[in-house]
C-alpha cells in the first residue's frame, strides 16, 4: 500500500484521514503468470496499481493473430478506462505476464472514493493523464523508425521488462516476428 499511497501523493496532495480511507478501500490481488487482469468482452470492474510484476495489454486482430499492445510494469495503473467508467465491454485483455500483486478497487469503491474525498478527482485525472501521455510516448516510436531502432527503444523505455517477458510477446509489440526480433538481439550484442 505504501507504493500506492507515495505513487498519488506525487498527484496531489492528501490529509491521513483521506489516506485511511484510500486505504480501506484497496484490496491486494496476486495474480498468477498468464492470468486475466480483465478480459476482452467484458466490462471492466476493478482498477489496479501494479505493486510487483508484468502485465500486457493485448487483442486479437481480424486474422486471429494475438497482439501485444503495451506492457505494464510496476508503479502503475493498470485499467481499461473506457470500459470501467462507461460500463461497456472491453476490446482487449490484460494479462499478467509474471506473477504480479496489485493494489486494486472496485468501481463502487473507486466511486465512493470520487464522491467523499475533495480533489480525488483531480488526482485521477492527474495519474489518467499521464498515463496516456506515456503510452503514445511508447508507442510513438513504434511507427516510424525500422525494427532495430524500435527494439532499442524499446530497451530504453522498458529497461526492467526485457529480461522478463516470452520475447514473442516483445516480438508482436514491435510488430516483428520472433525470428527478427533473434537476428536484431544477435546483431547488436
Amino acid at each position: 500500500m505504501k507504493a500506492f499511497i507515495e505513487y498519488i501523493l506525487q498527484f496531489g496532495n492528501l490529509n491521513q484521514q483521506q489516506l485511511d480511507l484510500i486505504s480501506k478501500k484497496a484490496a491486494v490481488l496476486e495474480l498468477r503468470k498468464d492470468d486475466y487482469f480483465s478480459e476482452a468482452g467484458k466490462i471492466v470492474r476493478q482498477v489496479g496499481f501494479i505493486v510487483e510484476g508484468i502485465t500486457r495489454v493485448c487483442y486479437y486482430n481480424n486474422k486471429g493473430e494475438e497482439i501485444t499492445k503495451y506492457f505494464i510494469d510496476e508503479n502503475n495503473i493498470v485499467v481499461d478506462l473506457d470500459s470501467f467508467n462507461n460500463e461497456i465491454c472491453s476490446s482487449a485483455y490484460v494479462q499478467a505476464i509474471t506473477d504480479c500483486k496489485l493494489i486494486v478497487f472496485s468501481k463502487k469503491d473507486w466511486q465512493e472514493l470520487l464522491d467523499t474525498i475533495v480533489g480525488w478527482d483531480t488526482i485521477v485525472h492527474k495519474i489518467t493523464s499521464k498515463a496516456l501521455m506515456l503510452k503514445v510516448a511508447r508507442r510513438s516510436p513504434l511507427v516510424t523508425e525500422d525494427a532495430t531502432e524500435r527494439y532499442l527503444k524499446f530497451l530504453e523505455i522498458f529497461p526492467n521488462v526485457v529480461n522478463r517477458v516470452p520475447l514473442s510477446y516483445i516480438a508482436s509489440y514491435l510488430g516483428i516476428t520472433q525470428s527478427s526480433l533473434s537476428r536484431i538481439r544477435k546483431n547488436i550484442r
